[in-house]
């Protein structure tokens, strides 16, 4: 790894927001998927959440391709357990959505944990997870048309998160991801060739040192070397 990659992965994991996060529902279309986690890296979301059907087919389909290396997809089989996950992790939910007690989405205080519930390209949010929410919120529209592309929707909601959390000095100061995951992060972006082979083999994701280079013993560069089945031998023998 050059020392430019290394200091520019160095610099995106210093900025990113684990306290803020984007809830996909039933969201099945690959470029809104793509679009929608593509912008949660850019405003320095790490980790997003999706409650679909087959979506490892979706997954197998190029969703997010590019950003899925940067940003960690966890998917759920419904949305109740989707909800209690967030809610562990101590994040206020709001839901995208046109009632009576929706408020513009701009009176939000974003700089709280905060989850952001984006419904279905048809349908929208469902009513079970409507239900969970704490806050609708709503875009404000003076034109004809009464709802926006979820992607675009998900974009105005993240920037002006982005915005408030900027002001508030919350993208400066010490990272928050876990030394563990900055570790992994820092391996298999920036030494792919190497994640692959690792990952494929079964080794364990070795040390990266504050310049970028690999950490290992002569064990692990050993088997790294050696292809799977001259390595399952020398462990029989």
């Amino acid at each position: 790894m050059t020392p430019e990659r290394y200091q520019r992965i160095r610099a995106m994991l210093d900025a990113r927001q684990t306290d803020l996060t984007i809830c996909m529902e039933n969201v099945h279309k690959p470029h809104n998927l793509s679009a929608i986690v593509r912008t949660c890296d850019a405003v320095g979301v790490d980790h997003v959440h999706a409650v679909w059907e087959n979506y490892k087919d979706e997954l197998r389909r190029g969703t997010a391709t590019g950003s899925q290396n940067w940003v960690k997809v966890h998917n759920h089989e419904n949305i109740q357990d989707a909800v209690a996950a967030l809610r562990n992790s101590g994040m206020q939910i709001l839901a995208t959505n046109l009632s009576d007690s929706a408020v513009d989405f701009r009176q939000i205080d974003y700089t709280k944990p905060t989850a952001i519930l984006m419904g279905q390209e048809k349908y929208g949010i469902s009513d079970e997870a409507l239900a969970l929410a704490d806050q609708d919120i709503i875009i404000p529209m003076v034109g004809m048309v009464q709802s926006l592309n979820v992607s675009v929707a998900s974009a105005l909601i993240l920037y002006e998160a982005q915005r408030q959390r900027e002001l508030a000095g919350m993208y400066q100061g010490p990272c928050k991801v876990s030394p563990e995951e900055q570790n992994r992060i820092m391996f298999e972006g920036g030494h792919p060739i190497f994640a692959k082979a690792c990952k494929r083999k079964g080794l364990p994701i070795p040390q990266v040192d504050e310049q970028g280079q690999i950490v290992a013993d002569d064990e692990w560069w050993a088997k790294m070397q050696m292809n799977k089945e001259a390595w399952d031998q020398l462990d029989n023998d």
